[in-house]
């Protein structure tokens, strides 16, 4: 993390407000359109070190999924998909922050069905905020691609003419509030 940014967010643990916080995901569907999701279990800390230093851990709970279609959200569920009876959980562990101009990437493990693989998120730092008297808020948006065959969701649903009912590139958009907690 930057030093300028690191210097604008107090050290202490910053925690996600999940209530302000949305942390979803785009698949192509049918080849021409696109599903858009959403977890809706998840919690998570940001750390900044009196030196300026940053980790983030983010457990997301794998049966909160919704794509707002219950059938669907069913069947990603399952052993097809994410098997959240098996690995109810997914996460994100830091492992190095980078500045990119007045934003920066975070690097982690990203771990899905018990599969961990690194990943890098391209994150927007929108800035911090007094907040309405319970402390300092900040707020970030951020992105990356991952390959869902990466992680072992392999099912394949071809179209009788060809391509999928499913594509492989998965878009990971997080908008997220923290809020100092120590």
């Amino acid at each position: 993390m930057s030093t300028s940014t690191a210097n604008t967010l107090a050290a202490g643990t910053w925690v996600i407000d999940p209530s302000h916080s949305t942390l979803g995901f785009s698949v192509r569907h049918l080849m021409v359109s696109k599903v858009r999701g959403r977890f809706t279990d998840f919690s998570g800390t940001l750390v900044i070190g009196e030196d300026g230093s940053a980790s983030t851990d983010v457990e997301m709970r794998v049966e909160s999924i919704t794509t707002d279609n219950e059938q669907r959200d069913g069947h990603l569920r399952t052993a097809d998909f994410f098997d959240a009876e098996q690995f109810p959980v997914a996460t994100f562990k830091s492992t190095g922050f980078r500045v990119v101009g007045d934003d920066f990437e975070v690097d982690g493990e990203f771990t899905i069905r018990g599969v961990s693989k690194p990943v890098t998120l391209e994150v927007e730092f929108l800035g911090v905020n007094a907040g309405m008297g319970n402390g300092p808020v900040a707020g970030f948006e951020a992105k990356t691609v991952i390959n869902r065959r990466d992680f072992g969701i392999t099912i394949d649903m071809p179209l009788p003419d060809g391509g999928a009912v499913i594509g492989d590139k998965i878009t990971l958009s997080l908008q997220v509030e923290v809020g100092l907690q120590s």
